[in-house]
């Protein structure tokens, strides 16, 4: 409205000849170049830090903090917005914020709620300082690069069908443990989808329902995960995939309390011996594909075993037999998620 008022009273000027008409005009455009000038000179000198905590997982918002400081000596910063900038990869605020003023020399913090999208390292989150003052006319924007770099994780959130495999996991790791020892423990009853070698004949028609023979463990339970890195090029959303199932897997085991000897081509980590899951973790963030990889054989016998590979007869040859095999026909890769991934 503005600009229009200004072209028509240009016009009225040339048309009339009047100087009146002239002057106004030549005010209305100091106006509009002062605006632009004073709001130029409230963004300059404006310095951005982001924090989030040390563990950050993707897919979820996470609480950060926001940090701007004005590093001019004198004048001070009117009307700022920080926003993200929006991009696919890049990370989302759940709202703009908002300083009405950024005195001279000072800091300010704001409480944020931040989205990463996608696991991997963050190195430049890119943030914008915009603002509008003095008049309102003009709105102008500049964009901050952070420098600071972030490990996310992938997500831990439960994907469909995610939830349902960790309980036949579970599951399968209990019964997978039972019967291990050589010292009786108890007669039990009979649950679901354990195997009939362990079951006592002569309990179970004294009592009538069926009965198993428990025997103590002789080690804690153990879980050998393998994640396969011999990846095609067309399988890359699979993988993405089968790392996030790969991730929830272990934390929720890890919650459990069960001990996960992780291993993929060229990483070997035994969890809690060698350290906590946020390594496993951090190594989930930042994996890639590599072909060429051969598979490796399994380092213990008795352990329970999952394998995610696309080529479960590689595997099978390689001394697998009886792991938990995660390929793309048991877990398929959601539609949403069947684009390349990012570079």
């Amino acid at each position: 409205m503005f600009t229009g008022a200004i072209l028509v009273v240009g016009l009225g000027a040339v048309a009339s000849a009047n100087n009146l008409l002239f002057l106004i005009v030549a005010m209305m455009l100091a106006t509009l170049l002062v605006s632009g000038f004073v709001s130029r000179l409230c963004l300059a000198a404006l310095e951005l830090d982001f924090q989030v905590p040390e563990h950050v997982s993707a897919g979820r918002d996470v609480p950060g903090r926001l940090f701007v400081r004005n590093h001019k000596w004198l004048m001070p910063s009117f009307s700022i917005r920080v926003e993200g900038v929006r991009s696919a990869e890049s990370p989302a605020l759940a709202s703009g914020v908002y300083f009405p003023l950024i005195a001279a020399g000072t800091v300010l913090e704001a409480p944020i709620e931040v989205r990463f999208p996608r696991r991997g390292t963050y190195r430049q989150n890119s943030f914008a300082f915009s603002t509008s003052f003095p008049f309102g006319f003009l709105e102008k924007s500049v964009r901050v690069t952070l420098g600071r770099e972030t490990v996310v994780y992938p997500s831990l959130d439960p994907q469909p069908g995610f939830d349902d495999l960790f309980v036949g996991v579970a599951g399968e790791i209990e019964t997978h443990y039972r019967g291990l020892g050589k010292d009786f423990y108890r007669i039990r009853p009979y649950e679901a989808f354990e195997s009939a070698r362990h079951v006592d004949w002569k309990a179970s028609a004294h009592v009538g329902s069926l009965q198993i023979r428990e025997f103590a463990r002789e080690q804690e339970q153990t879980v050998e995960m393998f994640l396969d890195r011999d990846i095609t090029p067309e399988l890359d959303p699979w993988f993405e995939h089968a790392i996030n199932c790969c991730a929830f897997l272990a934390w929720r085991l890890s919650l459990r309390g069960t001990a996960i000897h992780f291993r993929a081509q060229g990483f070997d980590f035994r969890q809690p011996l060698d350290g906590d899951i946020y390594t496993i973790l951090k190594y989930l963030a930042l994996v890639y594909p590599q072909r060429g990889n051969v598979p490796e054989s399994p380092l213990a016998e008795s352990s329970y075993k999952i394998v995610f590979t696309p080529l479960p007869a590689r595997f099978l040859d390689a001394g697998w037999a009886g792991a938990r095999i995660l390929g793309p026909d048991v877990l398929p890769t959601p539609a949403a998620d069947r684009r390349p991934s990012p570079t």
